[in-house]
């Protein structure tokens, strides 16, 4: 079967669905488009197809594609080289590189972490581990503790879950050895690509293991950012409870 009469196919069987009754044509080229991502159709630091290419394949107009990718790099699935094309986003493009990271220093402008993995086991999900990543209780997760240093100072530890069935293999040598950001380790070694998280956060008393791990006086204040992480399709895939100090940095976001 030709990948144009997959393309077709696909199209009709969303159009046929009801939630698609009610979603505009763009809307459902951008679904078809995410669902090839979530297959490996086009890996992450590849470009995709043309949105002439695209247009063909889907049997729509270039404009209704134009839109769905439009969308897709607002949401930072894909970004644009100019001249170059459209490519799927990575953690290892250097403008989204620390996305995720909304630590930043009082002063003068970010520097790069020291990452350094403390702990890293396979045990059993707790309940509130395999809620958060929907997945059953006790099965397996990867538990990692891992220091974030700035300038030598320690800053961050990152308490991090996975589900055990996708990132087997992964061990502290491995993390350790990898001199890039964790997500993009995840990319490039599991094939997983983080695409979105929610956190929340709250201040805290530093617990006794935290204080010790970044070398500070146990019960002063702490800032404490719970994130799940999700990859296509709105699949979580990594819990991260992380503790961090705010001396001489702050947390910061962006409203739109």
């Amino acid at each position: 079967m030709s990948d144009n009469l997959r393309a077709r196919i696909a199209v009709a069987e969303l159009s046929s669905s009801t939630a698609a009754a009610f979603s505009p044509l763009y809307q459902q080229i951008k679904a078809l488009l995410v669902k090839s991502l979530d297959a490996g159709e086009w890996k992450p630091g590849e470009s995709i197809p043309s949105e002439i290419e695209l247009a063909a394949r889907f049997q729509v107009s270039q404009g209704t594609v134009r839109k769905a990718v439009d969308e897709l790099a607002a949401e930072n699935l894909l970004f644009r080289r100019q001249g170059k094309g459209t490519f799927v986003a990575t953690h290892l493009e250097p403008r989204v590189r620390f996305r995720f990271l909304r630590l930043a220093p009082n002063e003068g402008e970010p520097e790069p972490a020291q990452s350094l993995v403390l702990e890293c086991r396979r045990i059993r999900a707790s309940a509130d581990t395999a809620r958060a990543l929907e997945i059953k209780s006790g099965d397996p997760v990867v538990a990692l503790r891992r220091k974030l240093s700035f300038a030598n100072i320690p800053t961050v530890i990152d308490d991090i879950y996975l589900p055990g069935a996708i990132f087997k293999g992964l061990t502290a040598d491995l993390l350790n050895g990898y001199s890039g950001p964790l997500y993009g380790m995840f990319e490039t070694e599991f094939g997983i690509n983080m695409v979105r998280a929610d956190e929340k956060i709250r201040a805290v008393v530093a617990p006794q293991d935290i204080a010790v791990a970044l070398g500070v006086t146990p019960s002063i204040p702490l800032l404490c950012v719970e994130r799940i992480s999700y990859t296509y399709g709105n699949r979580p895939v990594e819990l991260r409870i992380g503790h961090y100090v705010t001396d001489e940095y702050y947390y910061r976001n962006s409203l739109n």
